[in-house]
């Protein structure tokens, strides 16, 4: 598959700080890819290196197959962390603006824009001065600017910052409507919980450094523990009971299960229903964020927070 985006050992240092410590990942295209981290891992370092506006001190980044140029970086549609809106400007002039300097003809601009505005419902503001909206509604703004043109890459650093709930589950809509579309995202985060429910491929980082990357679905079976599920006729001093049993709790109608250490999953769930009527069973899938503490440990690289 091809890639969007390569980075190969790329590092990064300011002054006696390393910021990005040989960094390597691939986005295919078509994809959701989330770059996460805790603050500070050096996630928005290094999206300012593919965007250009920072240059590594070794290693290649590569945008569409070659370095990013005037042309690949008007395929890209870029949100910072760091908002960067005029904020003396009205609504409809900055997005006008932005749109001009993606070539975006008036016409469409007009069209698109205005349709993006009901979208995120800020049509009543549109003659407002950028300073005069709420920390949401500017990242809706920047939002739309990032999208007016119509990339076929977005890269978004933080992109749920100051946005509430509902406004959040609305960007997220938008982004999975995009991979629809064909379209690859890779976006920034600190909140996995954010990440598990839009990633297609993650690249986890910690001080500088990748610990873990790959397909999500992929690295939750591989991280998979010894517990399952089980939806059984049962009670729960019969389900302790069961050999292999380890622990089990009850929780919405089914046991969770840790089985003891060396236990065959397949010779317990066969003893189980020799004793039991079983209706379902499912291995429990690990949340990323167990996944994220597991390979910061494994990589000796703890850290003295936790993730959101």
């Amino acid at each position: 598959m091809d890639s969007a985006v390569e980075l190969q050992d790329v590092s990064k240092s300011f002054g006696k700080f390393r910021a990005v410590d040989g960094l390597s990942f691939r986005v295919p295209k078509g994809v959701v890819f989330g770059l996460l981290g805790p603050n500070g891992a050096g996630k928005t370092t290094t999206i300012r290196m593919i965007m250009n506006i920072t240059a590594p001190d070794s290693g290649q980044i590569l945008v569409l197959g070659r370095p990013l140029d005037r042309e690949t970086q008007n395929r890209i549609g870029y949100l910072p962390e760091e908002r960067g809106l005029y904020r003396k400007m009205k609504v409809m002039d900055h997005l006008m603006f932005l749109a001009d300097i993606k070539s975006v003809d008036r016409r469409t601009a007009r069209q698109r824009i205005g349709e993006w505005l009901d979208k995120m419902e800020l049509r009543p503001w549109l003659r407002k001065k950028v300073d005069e909206l709420s920390k949401g509604m500017q990242q809706k703004v920047q939002f739309i600017a990032t999208i007016v043109h119509d990339p076929e890459i977005l890269i978004l650093d933080e992109v749920f910052s100051g946005l509430d709930p509902i406004n959040a589950a609305l960007v997220k809509e938008y982004l999975i409507d995009f991979r629809k579309r064909g379209k690859t995202i890779l976006f920034s985060t600190h909140v996995l919980e954010q990440a598990e429910k839009l990633c297609d491929e993650i690249c986890l980082m910690s001080k500088s450094k990748k610990i873990l990357e790959g397909n999500l679905k992929d690295l939750k079976l591989r991280h998979a523990g010894d517990e399952l599920r089980l939806a059984i006729q049962a009670t729960p001093a019969e389900v302790a009971a069961l050999p292999g049993v380890h622990r089990s709790s009850a929780a919405n109608g089914e046991f969770v299960i840790s089985l003891a250490p060396g236990t065959d999953r397949r010779d317990f769930l066969r003893r189980a229903l020799e004793r039991h009527d079983i209706r379902a069973f499912s291995q429990r899938e690990p949340e990323l964020e167990e996944i994220y503490l597991a390979a910061v440990r494994e990589a000796g690289l703890e850290e003295t927070r936790t993730i959101e």
